[in-house]
């Protein structure tokens, strides 16, 4: 017990997290030099081309020491984007250390300090960690002076690596043998595994991923599940090496996984605790809690006859990703669909991109929207997620929206770019810190629907790129918010409707018209495009109609034959404006998302 070391590795995007796995990987011998391939605990095509880790994963080491001692080295990996914070959390639980890397060229960013205040909530130690010091732009000096002061370490115990080369990875191995304590054992205690993440096999039911904190398990124990009360007799135990590999016991200590036999990835959820059915625990590893949606989307197929082979996806996809939720949904425009949860803006993409490439669908996604607390005048309150289920505004008395803390890392150059940005978004300034020379981590408050359409984007190019964010849910709030409905041919889109906020409904319909008029086709007759809100059409233009001559063949004659035709076009159009439907195309969707300001 005393030669086990369980830890984690935590950066920011692209700060080379994968391939100092890698590196350590090979070093100890874990993976055979002609198994080797990049990123490998990187499993999917996605993560690979994105730099960035989806899934966590996990890993068994074995390192001799140059202390003599052979030890034990579980390497949890931790996804790397802010909308898998919760995931990173429990991750963190099950670790007693974190390796902490930093980016030499860029310093540190958002989310190094978002994942090492989790790391320092659940008391790891430390190892800070310096990488791609064999670019020509590294500022290692600098970037140790920063980390310093921000940690208190002595600059030399920083330890300077490039994961890319292979320099110093030795030095990183001994620290992690050295100042990261062996986990406590407690071998008599009732059992208690955390579990840190899970995946769905055909085979063997949901697999989850843990670490035992107290007692012990075999493959012959009934094991439950303390938040879902699901009971399991395991079809197999084992450990990461990194393949699964089955072994006989799990103890206090360990880190490994449990082969459930469960059909359903919810009885198995992110943070629950596993005990022993017939001996349980008497109470749970704290910090478990359901992940919830926060950013809502339709998602319809763009063939009517695909709707089948979209819903076994998202069942499918729902099996790997407990944190995707879904239902029925049905729109004039674009017929049958779902109505899509997820954790943020990145956890939609991650999904809109798996559907196209492992499904091989063609699929619409709406203008994503956040759900809304709505107090009614009869005392009640509704969830709504959706802008076109928003009830008449005479039964409202106020709407809550959800707001977030966010967190701005930038060079102090562009403080005023990120100030007017935020202030244009409806942002609330709360205060400011300088942890470092030259840069400035800025803190305010944002209705969360200003955050999901294109916040990141704008401060990525308003900043050239250098400037981060974090950000977490902080609370719902009232706000003079109201319901923009855009009317094609007289007819409400579902689709295209939205809560905005009452200051911003008249410029934002107006855009929206002025964009919907260049995106829709022209038909065989004038569409009028309208935006609508509180009760009055705010701003129209019309798509004019496609011209035939229809006087073409009539070679002079008298007026009243050129009358007589041009009578009978105007009844056919009228009768063809009637049942006339008119074609959405899927950038009229995305209209609402890229609106200039």
């Amino acid at each position: 017990m005393n030669q086990i070391r369980n830890f984690c590795i935590i950066a920011h995007i692209d700060h080379g997290k994968s391939t100092l796995a890698d590196r350590l990987l090979q070093l100890t011998g874990t993976v055979p030099e002609r198994e080797m391939t990049e990123q490998m605990l990187d499993s999917m095509d996605l993560e690979r081309e994105k730099g960035v880790t989806i899934k966590s994963s996990a890993v068994r080491m074995q390192y001799d020491a140059a202390d003599g001692g052979s030890y034990e080295f579980n390497l949890i990996d931790t996804p790397g984007h802010v909308d898998f914070n919760y995931e990173v959390s429990r991750a963190l639980v099950a670790c007693e250390g974190a390796v902490l890397v930093v980016d030499a060229t860029q310093g540190i960013e958002a989310q190094t300090l978002a994942n090492l205040y989790l790391a320092l909530e659940a008391n790891l130690v430390i190892i800070p960690v310096i990488n791609k010091i064999d670019l020509i732009s590294a500022r290692v000096d600098e970037v140790k002076q920063d980390i310093s002061n921000l940690l208190g370490t002595p600059e030399q115990d920083i330890i300077c690596i490039s994961a890319k080369q292979g320099t110093n990875i030795e030095q990183v191995l001994e620290a992690i043998a050295e100042r990261i304590p062996a986990p406590k054992k407690d071998i008599d205690k009732p059992l208690r595994a955390l579990i840190f993440d899970s995946h769905y096999d055909s085979y063997k039911g949901v697999i989850a991923y843990v670490r035992v904190f107290d007692g012990q398990l075999t493959r012959d124990n009934n094991l439950m599940m303390m938040a879902s009360e699901a009971k399991i007799l395991p079809v197999e135990i084992g450990i990461f090496a990194p393949d699964l590999k089955p072994i006989e016991h799990l103890e206090a200590g360990d880190v490994g996984y449990i082969a459930t036999g469960l059909k359903i990835i919810s009885e198995c959820r992110v943070g629950d605790t596993i005990t022993n059915a017939i001996k349980p625990a008497a109470q749970s590893l704290a910090g478990y809690h359901k992940p919830k949606p926060m950013v809502f989307a339709g998602v319809y197929p763009t063939d009517g006859e695909d709707y089948s082979d979209l819903k076994d996806a998202l069942e499918k996809l729902q099996l790997n990703d407990a944190s995707l939720i879904y239902e029925p949904e049905t729109s004039e425009a674009l017929n049958f669909g779902f109505r899509c949860g997820f954790l943020g803006l990145f956890h939609m993409e991650i999904i809109q991109e798996r559907l196209e490439r492992e499904y091989d669908l063609d699929v619409v996604f709406t203008a994503p929207s956040v759900e809304y607390e709505v107090q009614m005048q009869d005392g009640t309150t509704k969830q709504i997620d959706s802008p076109a289920d928003l009830p008449d505004e005479n039964l409202i008395s106020e709407i809550l929206e959800p707001w977030m803390q966010i967190t701005v890392f930038t060079p102090t150059e562009y403080y005023g770019v990120v100030m007017e940005l935020v202030k244009r978004k409806r942002g609330i300034f709360i205060s400011q810190d300088y942890p470092s020379t030259g840069r400035v981590q800025l803190t305010f408050e944002i209705p969360l629907s200003e955050v999901i359409i294109d916040f990141f984007d704008q401060l990525k190019s308003g900043t050239r790129g250098y400037a981060s964010m974090d950000y977490q849910f902080l609370e719902y709030r009232a706000g003079h918010l109201v319901k923009l409905e855009i009317l094609l041919n007289n007819e409400p889109v579902d689709a295209l409707t939205a809560i905005v906020h009452k200051e911003d409904a008249y410029h934002k319909g107006q855009a929206l018209v002025s964009k919907l008029k260049r995106i829709i086709p022209r038909q065989q007759f004038v569409i009028p495009i309208q935006a609508y809100a509180q009760g009055r059409v705010i701003s129209r233009a019309n798509v004019k109609a496609l011209r035939k001559d229809v006087l073409a063949k009539c070679y002079g004659g008298d007026i009243t034959r050129k009358k007589k035709l041009l009578e009978k076009q105007k009844r056919g159009k009228r009768r063809m404006k009637m049942v006339g439907s008119v074609e959405i195309p899927q950038e009229a969707f995305m209209a609402i998302l890229r609106l200039e300001n």
